[in-house]
C-alpha cells in the first residue's frame, strides 16, 4: 500500500495526510477548496483549516478526484452529512477491491444510515473500513501521540490497513466490528454539545462526569441495536473518543455546546467556524435512529430538542433530571 488517497482538505483530512506521509506513503490530498490546494503546494500549509502547522512537502493536493485513482488505499474524510456525495463522485475513479478507510463520524440525515453504509450504497466495489478514536486534529498533525480502533470485517485486511498508516506517534489497534466503531463515533458528538452545555451554564465536574457516564449507556445500547458490540465501544472508538471530546473545548461539538450553555443562539454559536461540528447535523438523526430502534436515549433526545428550538437549555436540564428513578 505505498500511494494513499485522502477525500477531504478539511483539518482532519489535512492531519490524516500528514499521518500518511509520516507512515512513507505516497499522498495525494483531495480538496473542494482550490485555496486549500494552492496553499498545500505552494507553502506545504493548509492555512484555511489547519493553520501553524508545517505539512510533508511530498504531499499533493489536487481538485481533481481522478487524481486517487491509483491509490492503494483511500481515507474518506469528508464530513458526513457530505459522505455520500463525494464517494459518489470518486466512484467512477475507484478500483475494484480498494480499500476505503471511513474517517467522518455520524449519521445521514435523511436516510439515518451509517457511513458503511453510505459507502455500499455509492462505491460497492471498495473493501469498507472505519477509522475513529480520541484524536484532535492539530495533535495529530503536530505528530502528538495518538491511538486509534481501525475496523475491517477482514482481520487480515485490518492488520494491513493498520500497518500502511502506523507511525511511532499513531498508533492504530485493529478490529472487525465496524458498526460498533461507526456507534461510537457518531454518537459522541452529539454527547459534547451536551457536556458543553453543561460546562457553558456551571453545572459542576459532577454533573459533567455524570453526563459522559450517561451518555456512554446510551451510546453503548444504540450501538448494541445497530448490530454492533459492546467490546467495541468501551475501547478507543466509544469511550475513549467520548473522554476526549467531551473535556476539551478544543472539541468542535463541544464549543458549540459551551456557546448554547452560555446563552448563544445556535447561530451565533456557529458563527464564524469553518470546521464542520458534526454533532449538530447528527442530533436530528440519532434521534430519529434511536427511536425507529425502539432505544431510549434521553440526553441526544434533549440535545436534539434544544438545537431544533423545541426547548430552552434549561427546560431541558429540568426534563433530564425529573426523569423516574431507576437502576443504573
Amino acid at each position: 500500500m505505498s500511494k494513499a488517497g485522502i477525500i477531504g482538505g478539511g483539518a482532519w483530512g489535512t492531519a490524516l495526510a500528514q499521518v500518511c506521509a509520516r507512515a512513507g506513503r505516497q499522498v495525494t490530498l483531495w480538496a473542494r477548496e482550490p485555496d486549500v490546494v494552492e496553499a498545500i503546494n505552494t507553502t506545504h500549509e493548509n492555512a484555511i483549516f489547519l493553520k501553524g502547522v508545517p505539512l510533508d512537502p511530498l504531499i499533493r493536493a489536487t481538485g481533481n478526484l481522478g487524481d486517487l485513482a491509483e491509490s492503494d488505499l483511500v481515507l474518506a474524510v469528508a464530513p458526513a452529512q457530505h459522505t455520500r456525495a463525494a464517494l459518489a463522485a470518486f466512484a467512477p475513479h475507484a478500483r475494484d477491491g480498494v480499500p476505503i478507510l471511513l474517517c467522518s463520524k455520524g449519521v445521514e440525515q435523511g436516510s439515518l444510515k451509517l457511513m458503511t453504509q453510505v459507502l455500499a450504497e455509492t462505491v460497492p466495489q471498495a473493501a469498507p473500513a472505519v477509522l475513529s478514536g480520541p484524536s484532535f486534529a492539530g495533535e495529530v498533525a503536530r505528530g502528538l501521540p495518538t491511538a486509534v480502533t481501525l475496523a475491517c470485517p477482514d482481520p487480515g485486511c485490518a492488520e494491513s490497513l493498520a500497518e500502511a498508516i502506523a507511525t511511532p506517534t499513531f498508533r492504530p489497534y485493529f478490529a472487525t466490528d465496524m458498526i460498533g466503531a461507526e456507534a461510537g463515533g457518531a454518537v459522541k458528538n452529539v454527547l459534547a454539545i451536551a457536556c458543553g452545555i453543561v460546562e457553558g451554564r456551571g453545572l459542576g465536574r459532577s454533573a459533567h462526569a455524570a453526563l459522559i457516564t450517561r451518555g456512554f449507556a446510551e451510546l453503548t445500547r444504540l450501538a448494541i441495536a445497530l448490530g454492533g458490540e459492546a467490546e467495541t465501544v468501551a475501547g478507543l472508538c466509544g469511550l475513549g473518543d467520548l473522554v476526549l471530546t467531551c473535556s476539551s473545548p478544543q472539541s468542535r461539538n463541544m464549543s458549540v455546546g459551551l456557546a448554547l450553555g452560555q446563552g448563544q443562539t445556535l447561530d451565533q454559536a456557529l458563527a464564524g467556524k469553518l470546521s464542520v461540528a458534526e454533532g449538530v447535523a447528527s442530533a436530528p438523526a440519532v434521534r430519529e435512529l434511536a427511536a425507529s430502534l425502539g432505544v431510549e436515549t434521553p440526553i441526544c433526545e434533549a440535545v436534539a430538542a434544544i438545537l431544533a428550538g423545541q426547548v430552552g437549555v434549561d427546560d431541558a436540564i429540568r426534563g433530564l433530571l425529573s426523569r423516574p428513578l431507576r437502576e443504573e
